[in-house]
């Protein structure tokens, strides 16, 4: 095989580290596994609600349960039923029997969860609101202060640059 030519080829190498270091530098968006009531877990005698305030829940989001699996369940249910405790025409039982169960917010809107068998009276209800993620940042123009050394050098763009820097330097080599 003719060096130079192939998958192997020191071009297709250097292509490929510049596609990696391209993955790189693309912002990481990454969903948040909400742990239901904190270290209280899914129980009675919580404020659901109190908890919930402040949090921004957002498409892609999941919520954690942990509880009692022998007692409670989680059971989603419309908001006329939430205000009521009316656990007898669920929308979804997400009681999987582990009391560790996971529900996953992949739509925008208001979800609403409550624990029949008369807990929801003790306070085991959660509504959340699901929205879509913010946009992510814009870079800002460099000035006097950010454009330092140090901080170009925290950039995102640095360890990329370095890979790309010695992937074309070896392609080089390699080929000449």
């Amino acid at each position: 095989m003719e060096r130079g030519s192939g998958f192997g080829s020191p071009v297709m190498v250097a292509l490929a580290v510049l596609v990696f270091s391209m993955v790189v530098m693309v912002p990481e968006v990454s969903a948040t596994r909400w742990t239901v009531g904190s270290n209280m877990g899914w129980t009675t005698n919580f404020n659901y609600t109190v908890w919930a305030q402040g949090k921004h829940f957002y498409n892609g989001d999941w919520l954690f349960f942990v509880y009692d699996r022998n007692q409670m369940d989680i059971l989603e249910v419309n908001k006329t039923d939430y205000e009521s405790c009316n656990s007898d025409h669920p929308l979804h039982n997400w009681t999987r029997g582990a009391g560790r169960d996971v529900v996953p917010l992949n739509v925008t809107r208001n979800y609403y969860f409550i624990s029949g068998k008369g807990f929801c009276y003790g306070g085991m209800k959660l509504a959340v609101h699901v929205e879509n993620p913010p946009p992510p940042p814009t870079a800002s123009p460099l000035n006097e202060k950010s454009g330092s050394p140090s901080s170009i050098f925290r950039s995102q763009y640095v360890l990329p640059t370095v890979f790309a820097i010695g992937a074309l330097w070896d392609a080089f080599v390699w080929f000449w």
